[in-house]
């Protein structure tokens, strides 16, 4: 058998479908946690629990949810510590699945290897790739690469300024203070899209938002819990801080990201999540692995139909979302399923009830609304 692959000719890189409007994004993402089930007290093995990972983003690409992403940690509590590997495989495992980093902790990274492994999964994955950088909230990175504490936001600023021209452009003159200094450097390989998508999570500093307004990035906000209207004012902020630099609105880009479960009733995600939603936050919420319980009266309150975590019945999420959207005018909800050692199935169930009872209906509702307002 003779294996024929077809040359492709490109001017400017866009995948055909780039320069038509965009609908309302959904993704999943997962940080990989290791947990023990308090169910029955097992704890999966790295090598299940990234299987499980690729097996999550195959159903997703299958039942059509828009992108899927990875975050990174460097402790033994978390399987991925390399998301453009991990991203890599699922790429050969999918076929239209966007694929994104959640997060590349970039202060503690080169940008330079950071961007040229983006761009060969975008290259791998015929131009899926994004990547949302942050400063992490984890800091087990700054000395495990060498880098100082006390420079954690200037790092950052620093490296993000660095990666976004390594994204426009194939070679580059560049100095810094925090890396060596690039002399007309060839970077590559450069991706199948014009340019990477690259976000910047935010978990709440103004300071965050603002910078990645001014950069003109799009944001992925963290939000995973309490009342959403205290973060509006974060997103007005870097709506403000981009337009102010220049950007034109649709480039400011808005993906709003939480914990989540789904089932029939709300009652029945409540009782069936919490178990290992207050496993997860005993874990590594609570004071950075404190061991805090969360009682079922906490957890409540944190579930009810005001508050952001996105925990319930189709309908209910349909609802938050939506009620969030009024907010924040966002493009992207990403949701985060599988922590605290929750079974495999009920993260496969929570999937395929995002894809079929709430996307549809979501979207629906938007484009309603946004054609009463052309009305």
């Amino acid at each position: 058998m003779v294996l024929v692959i077809k040359e492709e000719t490109h001017q400017s890189g866009l995948l055909p479908t780039e320069n038509q409007p965009l609908d309302f994004e959904f993704g999943i993402y997962t940080l990989g946690d290791l947990s023990t089930s308090p169910a029955n007290g097992l704890l999966a093995s790295p090598r299940a629990r990234m299987k499980e990972i690729v097996a999550a983003a195959m159903l997703a690409d299958e039942a059509g949810i828009d992108v899927f992403g990875v975050g990174e940690h460097h402790r033994l509590d978390f399987v991925i510590s390399s998301p453009p590997v991990v991203l890599a495989a699922i790429a050969h495992a999918t076929k239209r699945i966007k694929l994104t980093s959640a997060t590349t902790v970039l202060g503690t990274s080169d940008p330079v290897r950071v961007f040229e492994d983006f761009s060969t999964l975008d290259l791998l994955s015929d131009g899926r790739a994004e990547i949302i950088v942050g400063r992490g909230a984890y800091v087990e990175s700054f000395p495990l690469f060498g880098y100082e504490l006390s420079e954690y936001k200037a790092l950052f600023q620093e490296k993000l300024g660095l990666l976004l021209s390594l994204n426009e452009q194939e070679r580059i003159s560049w100095s810094g203070h925090y890396r060596s200094s690039l002399k007309n450097a060839e970077i590559a390989p450069r991706p199948f899209q014009s340019r990477l998508p690259v976000w910047v999570g935010v978990g709440g500093t103004p300071q965050s938002a603002e910078l990645a307004g001014q950069s003109g990035t799009g944001m992925a906000l963290a939000i995973l819990g309490g009342d959403p209207a205290r973060f509006k004012p974060l997103v007005d902020l870097y709506r403000s801080a981009g337009l102010q630099a220049g950007h034109m609105p649709e480039a400011l880009r808005v993906a709003i990201t939480s914990h989540a479960y789904i089932a029939d009733t709300i009652e029945k995600a409540k009782a069936e999540y919490y178990p290992y939603y207050a496993n997860y936050v005993s874990s590594f919420m609570s004071g950075q692995g404190r061991g805090e319980t969360m009682t079922r009266e906490q957890f409540d309150l944190l579930a009810s139909p005001m508050s952001a975590l996105a925990v319930g019945s189709p309908e209910l999420l349909v609802e938050k979302i939506l009620a969030q959207h009024e907010l924040f005018g966002h493009n992207r909800f990403m949701a985060q399923f599988d922590i605290g050692g929750i079974p495999f199935s009920k993260v496969a169930a929570s999937i395929e009830l995002l894809a079929v009872k709430v996307m549809p209906v979501v979207r629906r509702e938007l484009r309603k609304s946004s054609m009463d307002r052309v009305r």
